[in-house]
């Protein structure tokens, strides 16, 4: 049965998205399926850019440290990139361009200039080491990348590279930082042609089963993405008004995630134009300054990985920050332990909200907002409207029975295009009628609801008994010490496999393993308590996207386990 909170946000979107509404639908063809779109989105980013920055010309945009710039000051900075990029860079539409810097103001202007210049604004991951970033590079044939300081020297370090460097100083002003590419501009400029199916943007997967793959997506696909994303925040400023509770403040975020991460690219940074919002740039994570800058710049909405905000529920000095203004407090990339969940609703005045979506969605998946979260709290939500199509399916691509198990997928406009000269991967992650098959495993209650169980090929097989890896870590989130934690299989002589676990504790020393293992044969069966439990002080490794790296994991401590059994014989 549906919710009171469902039945009004349905009513909302069909209002939105009717015949006469402001995000009225129209359709296109792909798949050899009719997939909706919303028709008021421009049909290219560079189009988007022009339209939003003029209506928001004199509204504060971003703010870096003590720099505070427009929209028309940041847009009129990307206008004189492009024009350099074509005119003094020789950039030809469809050249991949990519950028390798920590977020700034520069790399926001860069990323504009790129697109409408017509290149491929290719979003290397900043936290790739020399040959990662050869790699990635080489993989999708960039023809120029612009690094900040700390890439430059990681890309200098390579015998080889087949695109030329061009460094730029992230932590000057802008107009400093961008001198040695705007100086490069040589006379007039003709901006190309662009249309909604020309390419825009290339992401680089995570890399959790394997080498990175460069997602590539076109104009339209990307556009379809933020606007899917602009109707949930319409159809959420709507009910909000509804209720007598709008905000009359500006509309407002911290960009606390990186712009290389499809988080932070589409709907943080790319959906701020559409509803004139700030971003306020954090160059490095800290729950307290994040809780200073929420208090001194009047934050209205937060999004994270779930740890950010988990961090700030519980920093001793929380008490001294003014948060009342935040409305929401969103997550994404993992999904947050039940408990966090009902804490930060009691604990905190934001409400909780949390987002499901992958590089080669744009984003787009599900949400589980407010009311609902706390109704259902270990659920992704229900699809986004008014673009999303989710289907369970089986291995042979056909759904499965509703409550059954199944990989989890996705078709909607905002779905990529491919994966950058990989087209049997291309062609192995989309069903013949268009799902993308995002490799995660889960099931829809009566309500629609989608629940996550676990990645397609992170279940740990013990005898015969299906372990999910993501069960025993919310067991263990349930534990007040537990900070981190990654679930994984360890080989055994005599199940085959057996579960291991690496903690890391909110306060080193405050429980021992046996106490660990003790709480979890409260919570879970006992054939699912893990073998192995490593307790570390330092925080576990991150992928790109902010998730903890479980494969690292999982391989090294295979192999430590393996060798302490060779040690003990």
């Amino acid at each position: 049965m549906k919710s009171e909170l469902d039945l009004k946000m349905d009513a909302t979107m069909a209002a939105l998205t009717g015949e006469g509404g402001p995000l009225a639908l129209g359709s296109i063809e792909r798949f050899g399926q009719t997939l909706p779109i919303i028709a008021a989105a421009p049909p290219t980013l560079p189009a988007y850019f022009a339209h939003y920055s003029q209506q928001h010309a004199a509204t504060e945009f971003l703010v870096a440290g003590a720099e505070r710039l427009t929209y028309a000051e940041i847009y009129a900075k990307a206008q004189e990139v492009a024009s350099a990029l074509v005119s003094g860079f020789g950039v030809k539409k469809g050249d991949r361009v990519g950028i390798a810097a920590r977020n700034s103001p520069s790399w926001i202007v860069i990323y504009m200039g790129i697109l409408m210049a017509g290149g491929v604004a290719t979003l290397l991951n900043g936290w790739w080491q020399s040959e990662e970033l050869q790699a990635g590079v080489e993989d999708v044939g960039c023809t120029l990348v612009f690094a900040d300081p700390p890439r430059c020297k990681r890309l200098a370090a390579l015998p080889q590279l087949s695109a030329i460097v061009v460094e730029f100083d992230d932590l000057k002003p802008l107009a400093t930082a961008l001198e040695p590419i705007v100086a490069k501009a040589a006379g007039d400029a003709t901006m190309p042609a662009l249309g909604p199916d020309d390419h825009a943007t290339i992401l680089f997967t995570s890399g959790s089963t394997g080498q990175s793959k460069g997602a590539l997506s076109t104009h339209r696909q990307v556009t379809q993405g933020v606007f899917n994303y602009l109707g949930s925040a319409l159809m959420m400023l709507a009910l909000a008004a509804q209720e007598g509770q709008a905000s009359g403040l500006q509309p407002s975020t911290l960009l606390n995630v990186p712009l290389f991460h499809v988080t932070a690219e589409v709907p943080v940074f790319l959906q701020s134009f559409a509803i004139g919002r700030k971003l306020v740039l954090m160059p490095k994570w800290d729950a307290e300054e994040a809780m200073r800058l929420i208090e001194q710049e009047k934050i209205t909405y937060f999004v994270g990985v779930p740890l950010m905000s988990f961090e700030m529920l519980n920093h001793p000095s929380r008490h001294k920050y003014d948060l009342s203004s935040v409305a929401d407090i969103a997550a994404g990339g993992a999904p947050r332990p039940v408990e966090h969940v009902k804490r930060i609703n009691e604990e905190m005045e934001g409400a909780p909200l949390i987002g499901y979506g992958l590089t080669e969605t744009n984003g787009v998946g599900t949400g589980n907002w407010r009311t609902n979260y706390l109704a259902k709290p270990n659920s992704a939500g229900r699809p986004s409207m008014p673009l999303v199509d989710l289907a369970i399916l089986d291995d042979a691509g056909k759904p499965v029975p509703q409550g059954e198990r199944g990989e989890v997928s996705i078709r909607s406009a905002a779905c990529f295009q491919e994966y950058w000269g990989k087209p049997e991967a291309t062609q192995a992650c989309y069903t013949a009628d268009g799902y993308f098959l995002t490799g995660d495993i889960g099931y829809l209650d009566e309500d629609g609801y989608l629940f996550i169980v676990d990645r397609k090929k992170d279940i740990i097989i013990r005898g015969g008994e299906n372990i999910s890896c993501q069960e025993v870590e919310d067991a263990l989130y349930q534990h007040a010490e537990v900070a981190e934690a990654a679930v994984f299989g360890l080989a055994d002589e005599k199940f085959g496999e057996v579960p291991g676990a690496v903690v890391r504790l909110a306060q080193p020393g405050a429980v021992t393993v046996d106490d660990l293992s003790a709480f979890l044969t409260q919570h879970i069966a006992a054939f699912k308590v893990p073998q192995r439990i490593w307790l570390v002080s330092e925080p576990l490794p991150k992928l790109g996207t902010e998730k903890i790296d479980k494969v690292g994991l999982r391989n090294k401590y295979r192999t430590l386990a393996a060798a302490q059994a060779e040690t003990s014989e």
